[in-house]
């Protein structure tokens, strides 16, 4: 533990932000799932209404620093183009 006390309160604030940010990536994880899930079951409809909140969410995560903007371009993708096959 530190003495300083600007590192104490350092301390506090990243563990704040870690449980912030470990929420928000469980979330962008989730709505991924859903989209999977919908594409695996075969449902078209199900998926791209997935992929449009899934978008959201990772849109989301990249406002507030927890991807990087090329992370959430290439997962944004890689769903886009799965749903995508799935249609034709």
């Amino acid at each position: 533990m530190a003495n300083i006390k600007s590192q104490i309160k350092r301390n506090k604030t990243n563990e704040k932000a870690r449980l912030r940010n470990r929420a928000v990536r469980s979330e962008v994880r989730g709505q991924i799932r859903n989209v999977r899930a919908a594409i695996e079951a075969g449902n078209a409809d199900e998926a791209q209404a997935a992929l449009q909140v899934a978008s959201r969410k990772i849109d989301k995560a990249v406002s507030k620093g927890v991807l990087h903007k090329k992370n959430a371009a290439n997962r944004k993708s890689r769903l886009a183009k799965a749903v995508n096959a799935l249609k034709a």
